[in-house]
């Protein structure tokens, strides 16, 4: 047992992995700051104009995909990059490890 949790320890692979796990940990929580802008934004334009601005709607969208893609990351259920490591304009849906 001991000798088996060395062997991962001192796995590079671990390492990277639990870098770009902090890495994400702190680009969400700027997201989630964003995310709060989007909905000021959004909630005064409808105020405003009785309708929803179609720019902040896409980003908001976009938004929620980008931390739907980073939640996946941390929580390992992919081990796709988010962006900066993969393009900003990844669909929602992915193909899981485990799915064939």
């Amino acid at each position: 047992m001991e000798e088996q949790l060395n062997t991962h320890l001192s796995q590079a692979q671990t390492w990277k992995r639990i870098f770009f796990m902090l890495l994400f940990a702190v680009i969400v929580t700027m997201v989630r700051w964003l995310a709060w802008a989007v909905i000021i934004l959004q909630l005064i334009f409808v105020l405003i104009t009785g309708e929803k601005n179609s720019n902040t709607l896409n980003f908001g969208r976009s938004l929620a995909i980008y931390a739907y893609h980073i939640v996946l990351f941390l929580t390992f259920a992919t081990e796709t990059l988010p962006f900066p490591f993969s393009p900003w304009n990844m669909s929602a849906e992915l193909k899981f490890p485990d799915e064939k």
